[in-house]
């Protein structure tokens, strides 16, 4: 049996700054009971010296849920791992990919794959920190800038092995450190699956996962046939009804898959109650607006609910009203 077909990393959807947060995690959880999710990046200074709660609160269903620290010192991601443990995450993910200007300032992300001992150190110190509770992973690229060659993030992964990782999740793409934007660098710099596969069979103890470039079902399939797994981002969340085929395709579950009007439903249901804490209604609509994407009436469903006025009205008045507005297109 391929072990893409076991592992808890088959499908995941991908930490994505602004996206990936509590309500948009939730949303994903209604159209797939199984894929893993991830929270926003979150810094090590943020949680030791910030709001923890607003960082680190989210709702049950989101399991299977990891958390994605941003940071390189290991005395504190041992500390940020002591806080996703108590929180009950079921995974801490070390962000040694994100190509920013910001992020490198900070001295983490892509950068630290040029420090494979400081990761290896980073994360031991977190295993250390927390045993064997729950896993500590890595996401990171295959290069950074012109490195290109396969020896040098074979190194990587081997060297942060040392330190008790065995799940990668491998961006196939290099990072570009100067010259291009964070969106750059998810379009630009070519894909090499081949290279992420190679990692597979050279490490072939640990769990590779692929990241990057997947938009339909028969890459998606191709991947997981060399893989451990796949973590879809932007596509996810800009086409997210392709969630709702997962469980079946992809996880064997013989459960009816969701429809889009029990997912309205409840949709209206965490309107009024994110209404009913002082959340505004943007912080949750702008994640569902491509609930509809690709189907007749789209566009003014959408519309309906973009529509700051329409967003005063009572959660079931304003999805009934966006609900009339498809069916008529």
């Amino acid at each position: 049996m391929n072990p893409a077909q076991t592992s808890p990393w088959r499908l995941c959807v991908a930490p994505m700054l602004d996206w990936t947060d509590r309500h948009c995690r939730r949303f994903h959880r209604y159209l797939s009971r199984h894929a893993r999710l991830y929270t926003e990046m979150v810094t090590t200074g943020a949680l030791l010296h910030g709001d923890q709660p607003r960082h680190l609160d989210f709702d049950a269903l989101e399991h299977p849920l990891a958390l994605q620290l941003g940071g390189s010192e290991p005395a504190d991601l041992a500390a940020c791992a002591r806080l996703a443990l108590r929180w009950g995450y079921d995974e801490i993910n070390l962000n040694c990919g994100c190509p920013s200007e910001r992020v490198q300032r900070g001295a983490f992300g892509a950068c630290l794959m040029a420090e494979p001992a400081l990761v290896r150190d980073g994360v031991a110190a977190m295993r250390d920190a927390i045993g064997d509770a729950i896993p500590v992973t890595v996401k990171h690229r295959i290069g950074i800038d012109r490195i290109e060659r396969y020896e040098f993030v074979r190194d990587f992964v081997g060297t942060v092995a040392e330190g008790g990782c065995t799940v990668f999740i491998v961006h196939a793409r290099n990072a570009w450190l100067q010259g291009l934007s964070p969106k750059d660098n998810r379009e630009i710099p070519p894909l090499n699956y081949a290279l992420v596969h190679r990692l597979k069979r050279d490490f072939p103890h640990c769990t590779i996962v692929l990241n990057g470039g997947v938009r339909d079902d028969a890459t998606l399939a191709a991947q997981l046939a060399e893989v451990d797994g796949v973590m879809i981002g932007r596509e996810a969340y800009q086409r997210p009804w392709w969630l709702a085929h997962w469980d079946a395709r992809y996880f064997g579950d013989a459960a009816a898959a969701p429809v889009r009007e029990d997912v309205e439903r409840l949709l209206v249901d965490d309107l009024a109650r994110a209404r009913a804490l002082g959340v505004a209604p943007q912080a949750l609509l702008r994640h569902v607006l491509n609930l509809w994407k690709g189907e007749p009436g789209a566009r003014l469903w959408r519309q309906v609910l973009s529509d700051p006025v329409r967003r005063t009205l009572e959660p079931a008045q304003l999805f009934e009203l966006a609900r009339r507005a498809r069916q008529a297109g």
